[in-house]
């Protein structure tokens, strides 16, 4: 392609992306990274305009749950024990279940869940720790969802913001799928090849995009705005171009000389290159916001690691610290306030009542 074709090109693009893009924009990145090996790795930036209390959880099985909209609501039993991070402490934003399945909630505001419906109603703030508490795989979730659809009724956030919501779900097998409601219709990408999400514009919208930069070429353009669309083309080629086996020049400095610690290692280095950086804000488009912090779900291994972008240190949860067993007390590791840890942070949870979701009476 000749410079002034590309040029052409690229305008051309920017007018049909700006068409696509909503008036606000949207923040936060997923990524899921497979190794030749079979490791899997699912990496996420929260990006938000301010602090939104985070802390992690450990939920272990036999937790009695309710969807929280009303007396329609489903209610069930945990079948599987969790780590989250939670939003505002009052939703699961983020997290992996002891079989290694990941959920990853992402602002969408195209989001639009429908009013009326018979379906079963359930708050989003309960639809990632639904899907964890009882599902093993990107399979079985796909199909529940898919044969007992849900109603989603999204409550307002705490700092009156829409919790108009998309959700991403992974498994150690590398699966991915992505849940969007579009018009109050449930819209499934199922897929090893859905390996990125970002938010605004849907999801088809962003593959469309993503085939066009293809045709480009990273390697010699790519777009390098903080825009949802422009991260997740960044993250579509650099995804693509990493490596996913042992790297020989650089693993002598991966601790234990682990492939499974470069691998995350490079998931969370390809999480810093699609954030934005602390403090960083667009007047004109609110909801552009700072990366508050990032995680790397070893699906793998089932290790959960938490970098923050306000504290100077990366920590991790080793599963096999923790006690999942039915009866077993739910505990909270406490990271709100600026408190910060060091290595395995397993034995630093706390029992702790859990905080009571975002709920519809």
């Amino acid at each position: 392609m000749t410079r002034k074709k590309l040029v052409a090109a690229l305008a051309a693009l920017m007018m049909t992306g700006g068409s696509l893009l909503p008036s606000v924009a949207s923040a936060c990145t997923r990524a899921v990274y497979v190794g030749k090996d079979g490791t899997v790795i699912t990496g996420r930036n929260m990006d938000w305009v301010e602090d939104m209390q985070t802390d992690l959880w450990v939920f272990p099985r036999g937790m009695e749950r309710s969807g929280n909209a009303g007396p329609n609501s489903p209610t069930w039993t945990a079948k599987y024990g969790s780590v989250i991070a939670s939003g505002y402490n009052i939703a699961s934003a983020d997290g992996m279940n002891e079989k290694g399945l990941v959920t990853n909630l992402l602002y969408l505001a195209e989001a639009d869940y429908g009013n009326d419906s018979d379906e079963p109603p359930m708050t989003v703030g309960t639809w990632a720790q639904y899907v964890l508490d009882n599902f093993a795989t990107v399979a079985e979730t796909v199909e529940a969802m898919e044969t007992m659809p849900l109603h989603i009724v999204a409550p307002k956030l705490p700092n009156g913001s829409a919790a108009t919501l998309h959700l991403s779900v992974s498994d150690p097998s590398g699966d991915s799928a992505i849940f969007e409601y579009l018009n109050g219709e449930l819209v499934v990408h199922h897929g090893k090849d859905y390996t990125v999400m970002t938010n605004s514009p849907t999801y088809d919208k962003q593959l469309a995009l993503t085939a066009y930069w293809d045709n480009i070429g990273g390697n010699a353009f790519l777009p390098g705005t903080v825009t949802a669309a422009d991260r997740f083309v960044r993250a579509s080629f650099l995804l693509g171009a990493m490596k996913k086996e042992t790297d020989k020049n650089i693993i002598a400095a991966v601790p234990d000389q682990s492939y499974a610690n470069q691998a995350v290692g490079q998931t969370l280095s390809l999480m810093r290159g699609v954030s934005v950086p602390l403090g960083i804000s667009t007047p004109d488009k609110p909801n552009i916001a700072s990366t508050l912090w990032r995680t790397a779900a070893d699906q793998t291994n089932l290790v959960y690691y938490f970098d923050s972008a306000t504290t100077p240190n990366t920590f991790w949860v080793d599963f096999s610290d923790l006690d999942f067993s039915e009866g077993a007390s739910p505990k909270k590791l406490p990271i709100a306030g600026g408190k910060y840890y060091a290595g395995n942070a397993a034995g630093h949870f706390v029992e702790a009542k859990p905080f009571e979701f975002m709920s519809v009476k």
